[in-house]
């Protein structure tokens, strides 16, 4: 870039046309808002059948237009701010180096090169020094070599004006360097010119980010990001400082920090995490899709010591070692994603309100964290951790149950505001056997409980202090009393079912008032008398005893919830047995958790 261009250039038009972008990107949030929140339920309460799957699919698609948009206009924003950001840095530089070289009465030629006048006389001598003229030299020999010759010139203006010739070239170098770095990441910001989203162009959206992030680095540093290991309430106290357009910069190129910052509003999280769920979801199609399918003859029969043996094939063994793990990490993946996308599509479905994605990650054993109903505004909040064998794969079910449990506090306070939030926000036990015996995966996890739970204390916007409840089954109930030993639990009741025991003996260890408590135990639920052995808590000080879990009622001390049948006709509801039917619809055991989360202690009901 020459001097006169630098000099004239008007980073500010290129802000102007961020705000631009940033306008149509929200407007195009909005639209899709509108779409999923207010015309799909709408037309869910007044049409049914083939018709309304067939309108709702079309517009799903034009939703997923709209967010395509969002994501591009996102980035080309943060693409032309930072572009301007960098060329308003090196004009100024330019600019404070023309005002040094008028102040000192030297002339600029158009090629950056400084003209300074005669000195005063060498020493001995009755001429004036010598003036001339000096450019900056980008050979680093070149560069010493005119220093010295400065330095040594009896002439004072030859090295103040070689000075202001190096900042010239400095500047109009970084105004080259950032034009050459941004143009080719603008000129990428394109979509193809039809009206299918498809996976390919979210994998592109994906490697747009990834190279505006990259070229933004500079222009994001001068934003600041989130204090280190902060608290909820830091986050929040971050976000609130930042302006429209320096959000958009941090949504558009780190949707991934953005989402599981706890303490930053939900509708914020969930925008930022649909991002990263629509770019993995195609990424991880994408790479599912290359992979050969798996041999149709998987099996065979061998015969050895006389008795016939089921085997895999050579041609399936040699495929598994090769393309195995990553296909049924893939697969598994994908039908979780699946699960939440089901979730999303089944708002306004018998009044369920909009989801919220509020922490979502495809890695490992997967984390979703899924709110039914905004909790930012919710006069009461639900906060579900599930127990052994919970990931990605299976989290549809564990969404459900906490759709079940919105439909029945819905049912119990008509008109309440309620969000249940189903939060796999851990690293589960796997497998009964050899891992839900240990408590590190409770330990491990309960810190990010923790800081969910305060995080919703920090984004809440709705009048008043909410009415949070902790609700755990199985192991999950475990994490839950690792989170009030070893920290401060930010609920006011708690709710166990199918508890195999919660590491502390009595019920005033978890950190809510007195009677606030709560347990469920199903007939036939195998898992509290077997699991108090490895998770049992004790309370010598109380003059309990040992491997105490939530059901021994009077030594631990947790109110006891009735899981049983009740009543009977319309009014009437039914039991739940084993370990897995705590929200199963129409059971006792749903309607006693619903009175709870809505604060009805007095119609709870207890065993007979």
């Amino acid at each position: 870039m020459d001097l006169a261009t630098l000099k004239k250039l008007k980073p500010s038009e290129f802000e102007e046309a961020a705000d631009g972008y940033r306008a149509a990107g929200d407007m195009a949030d909005t639209a899709k808002d509108h779409i999923d929140r207010v015309v799909v339920p709408g037309m869910r309460k007044s049409l049914n059948g083939e018709a309304l799957d067939a309108a709702v699919g079309e517009l799903r698609k034009l939703a997923a237009n709209f967010h395509y948009s969002q994501i591009e206009c996102g980035l080309v924003s943060t693409a032309l701010n930072g572009f301007a950001h960098e060329l308003d840095a090196a004009r100024k530089e330019l600019l404070a180096a023309l005002d040094d070289a008028e102040a000192a009465k030297f002339t600029v030629d158009a090629n950056g090169n400084v003209t300074y006048p005669e000195g005063p006389p060498e020493e001995g001598s009755k001429s004036p020094s010598k003036g001339g003229t000096v450019g900056s030299h980008t050979d680093l020999m070149a560069q010493a070599i005119a220093r010295q010759a400065a330095n040594v010139d009896p002439n004072p203006h030859h090295a103040r004006a070689l000075a202001i010739a190096d900042r010239i070239a400095h500047a109009l170098r970084t105004a080259t360097q950032a034009d050459e770095k941004w143009a080719p990441k603008i000129r990428a910001l394109k979509a193809d010119d039809d009206l299918t989203v498809s996976d390919a162009d979210l994998k592109d959206a994906q490697t747009d980010m990834s190279g505006v992030r990259e070229a933004g680095k500079e222009y994001l540093a001068s934003i600041g990001g989130p204090p280190k290991d902060a608290t909820p309430q830091q986050n929040a106290d971050w976000w609130r400082g930042l302006s429209p357009e320096e959000r958009e910069a941090y949504l558009a190129t780190h949707p991934e920090l953005v989402g599981r910052l706890d303490g930053l509003p939900a509708e914020i999280r969930d925008e930022a995490n649909r991002v990263v769920f629509e770019e993995k979801r195609s990424e991880y199609q994408l790479r599912l899709d290359s992979i050969p399918k798996p041999p149709a003859n998987e099996w065979t029969w061998i015969t050895a010591g006389g008795y016939p043996s089921k085997v895999h094939t050579d041609e399936w063994m040699a495929w598994d070692r090769k393309y195995g793990d990553e296909y049924r990490h893939l697969t598994a993946s994908l039908k979780g994603m699946g699960s939440i996308q089901s979730r999303f599509d089944a708002t306004g479905k018998e009044g369920l309100p909009e989801a919220y994605l509020l922490g979502f990650s495809p890695d490992g054993n997967g984390r979703a964290i899924v709110a039914t109903g905004n909790p930012d505004t919710a006069q009461h909040q639900a906060v579900y951790v599930p127990g052994t064998t919970s990931n990605l794969e299976k989290v549809g079910g564990d969404i459900n149950r906490m759709t079940e449990l919105w439909r029945q506090t819905n049912q119990a306070s008509p008109g309440a505001s309620v969000s249940t939030i189903t939060w796999l926000g851990y690293d589960a036990p796997q497998s009964i056997v050899k891992d839900a015996p240990f408590e590190h995966y409770a330990y491990d996890g309960a810190p990010a409980y923790r800081q969910f739970m305060d995080g919703l204390d920090a984004s809440h916007s709705g009048p008043g202090e909410p009415h949070r409840t902790a609700i755990g089954h199985s192991y999950g109930t475990t994490l839950i009393g690792a989170a009030a030993e070893t920290g401060t639990l930010n609920a006011d009741d708690v709710i166990f079912a199918g508890s195999p025991g919660v590491k502390v003996g009595h019920a005033d260890e978890m950190d809510v008032p007195t009677g606030h408590v709560w347990n469920q135990e199903a007939e036939d639920d195998p898992v509290p008398d077997i699991g108090r052995w490895g998770h049992g808590g004790s309370n010598w000080s109380l003059g309990g005893g040992v491997f105490l879990i939530p059901s021994d009622e009077e030594a631990f001390g947790a109110n006891q919830m009735n899981t049983g049948p009740e009543g009977s006709g319309p009014t009437g509801t039914t039991g739940a047995t084993g370990h897995s039917e705590y929200w199963d619809r129409g059971t006792t055991a749903l309607k006693n958790q619903a009175l709870v989360v809505v604060g009805d202690y007095i119609h709870v009901t207890t065993p007979e």
